[in-house]
């Protein structure tokens, strides 16, 4: 089995797969024989009478495939399906949708790959269909075109790259700790693990959107034996457990491979009412290489996105030769009662873990302000950019352990919290500040930062006083956990280009003001801050020419300690 190190981080892969008995957990699929009609999960009827092969949507909208019995045994002896011979006209004004979801329903029975036919264009409509992928999938030079302007529901995907293997509740673990090294019990092959206690909330957003917080949430894998991949570390205690389940992770890679994709972009009013009509991977193992997708349409008014590449509840993702499109930013009226930008995403992922981008760029300005950056994610770790050109970085609800190299980021910069070890190395970034600390979350980071051989463009060459590390934090607000500063920095071989400053500027700062209050031992912090211990720097310079300093609250950082190497 070929497994790049692009794609899995291979040797961890191959590691953790050994031994898994697959087969327990595949749904059977039996071959349907004249006359028998296989009812699946994604209301598809596949039936193999004595009539033409064709697509149609009953009354309570289920698809009905019929395949003839000539053209099934056309469609193995071949050894593939495609989007026509299910009856999609590829004109770019019929509708395909249900053409295309029964190819992937009857591809998907057979174990047969799926190509669309090269040079179609692909109409998508707004009715409510999904195909799912269960099988490689070549989406060749082919165009989609998904009109969100009139949709029956945002909620549906328009494809779902999903596993045969089902998830189970996992029994007798009642209790975890972080950086736990084995659960009790067992498994039948590599499994990912996702954990929860409704009875402590973390992540209470602070600012603009604030919230109650989220129950406690942890996602992990582990071995047939429960051994825990310590890559992907526990990394909360958990005292009670209210929900605990398994997903066994797919032995075999799923390749989807071309497209060029154009969303018209919908027209309903600006609130947090998001859009998901996208391609929604919820499969471990699957690589995404040379898809596209840009957006059209867009007006002074609509509602954000969820992510054209909706990534969750899996492992081992990777995409790469991708190009993407950061959406139009638009403004509602947000929890705290004021006007807010809403956050809307080409990328998102949510509880996965090893997930890559590599060789991926967007379609417009990476310094463009009128755009959102271009991916959002929450419980992930292991998270990669490589060789990517993209306006922003981001973790919002915690990312453990991420790594940004060979890359350009925008406007937007890097923007975390969670904790590891965050790498920057070999990458440009233009955004405020170097790192920023989401302030809304506690501008929290338990870990280490590591920046090496890096260019740091202040606000993308606007006047500004540069500071590398951002975020605020006033102690008193309670956000479900300790907050912390990374305990260590490295930086190193970095070039801050602070030409362009305001007068009277000081120079760059390593910390930003977190908190401007803070300025003598008379401010106390309701829920402490934990700050950095130590930084070191190596060859760190500067076009202004100025020094490096610790912040404008020197007060604050008094106790930290600068090692210039």
């Amino acid at each position: 089995m070929n497994r790049s190190l692009e794609l899995i981080a291979s040797s961890k892969l191959q590691f953790i797969l050994k031994g898994m008995l697959l087969w327990f957990f595949l749904l059977s699929r039996a071959i349907v024989a004249p006359g028998q009609t296989e009812s699946l999960p994604e209301k598809v009827v596949i039936t193999s009478l004595n009539q033409k092969t064709q697509v149609r949507t009953n009354e309570n909208r289920e698809l009905q495939v019929n395949v003839s019995q000539k053209d099934v045994q056309r469609f193995k002896t071949r050894g593939w399906v495609r989007y026509s011979d299910f009856g999609a006209r590829g004109d770019g004004k019929t509708d395909d949708m249900d053409a295309i979801a029964g190819a992937h329903a009857f591809a998907n029975q057979h174990g047969l790959p799926v190509k669309a036919n090269e040079g179609a264009t692909y109409y998508i409509g707004g009715k409510e269909r999904t195909a799912v992928i269960r099988t490689n999938t070549n989406f060749g030079t082919a165009a989609f075109i998904i009109d969100d302007t009139e949709v029956q529901n945002r909620n549906a995907s328009i494809f779902l790259v999903s596993s045969s293997l089902q998830p189970f509740p996992l029994k007798g673990v009642s209790s975890l700790k972080r950086n736990q090294e084995k659960i009790d019990g067992s498994l039948p092959g590599p499994c990912l693990i996702t954990v929860a206690n409704s009875q402590v909330k973390h992540y209470i957003r602070f600012g603009l959107n604030q919230n109650n917080g989220a129950a406690q949430t942890d996602i992990f894998i582990v071995d047939k034996n429960g051994k825990v991949d310590m890559d992907a570390p526990i990394i909360w205690d958990f005292d009670q457990i209210t929900d605990i389940s398994a997903l066994p992770i797919d032995e075999k890679p799923l390749t989807i491979t071309g497209g060029r994709f154009t969303t018209i972009a919908n027209k309903a009013e600006s609130k947090y009412t998001y859009y998901s009509r996208n391609i929604a991977i919820k499969r471990s193992n699957v690589l995404i290489d040379g898809l596209e997708h840009r957006i059209t349409g867009e007006g002074d008014h609509g509602a954000p996105y969820g992510g054209f590449l909706y990534i969750r509840d899996c492992a081992f993702v990777t995409v790469k030769n991708t190009i993407l499109t950061g959406h139009k930013t638009y403004s509602t009226i947000g929890a705290a009662g004021k006007p807010v930008s809403m956050g809307t995403y080409d990328i998102s992922a949510n509880r996965a873990l090893n997930v890559s981008f590599i060789n991926c760029s967007q379609t417009n300005d990476i310094n463009d302000r009128t755009n959102w950056g271009i991916l959002g994610s929450n419980y992930c770790k292991n998270m990669l950019y490589d060789r990517c050109v993209f306006s922003r970085f981001d973790a919002h609800m915690g990312v453990a352990n991420a790594t940004i190299r060979n890359s350009t980021l925008g406007h937007m910069g890097i923007n975390a919290i969670g904790s590891g070890t965050l790498t920057v190395e070999n990458s440009t970034i233009r955004g405020n500040t170097l790192v920023n600390l989401r302030s809304d979350y506690g501008s929290t980071w338990q870990g280490e930062f590591v920046i090496r051989n890096c260019i740091f463009v202040p606000a993308g060459g606007r006047p500004s006083s540069a500071s590398l590390i951002g975020g605020s934090y006033s102690g008193l607000h309670d956000f479900g956990y300790t907050c912390y500063m990374p305990e260590r920095i490295i930086i190193e071989n970095l070039h801050i280009d602070d030409s362009n400053h305001p007068e009277n500027y000081q120079g760059p700062a390593i910390f930003s003001n977190f908190n401007p209050e803070m300025t003598d031992d008379s401010y106390q912090e309701k829920f402490p801050y934990i700050k950095t211990r130590e930084v070191i720097l190596r060859n760190v310079t500067t076009a202004s020419g100025k020094a490096l300093r610790i912040s404008d609250n020197t007060f604050m950082f008094r106790n930290v300690k600068v090692e210039v190497q």
